[in-house]
């Protein structure tokens, strides 16, 4: 279970950065990042991973 939870995370991400570019994007293909569905879903990605790292990667366990 260790190592799933930061794929998780991962996978959020990147399905978050997908569903970004799909409903909202940018139509007029100037945007970098949101123009591209593999550009936004790697974003996504990365993003969660930063977001795992930043709040979960230093989780300290619970005494008994």
């Amino acid at each position: 279970m260790k190592k799933l939870k930061p794929l998780i995370f991962v996978f959020a991400g990147a399905l978050a950065g997908y569903l970004y570019y799909f409903f909202i994007g940018c139509k007029s293909g100037t945007c970098p990042i949101t123009s591209n569905p593999y550009f936004s879903t790697l974003y996504g990605g990365i993003l969660g991973t930063g977001f795992y790292l930043t709040f979960f990667s230093g989780e300290k366990k619970k005494e008994k």
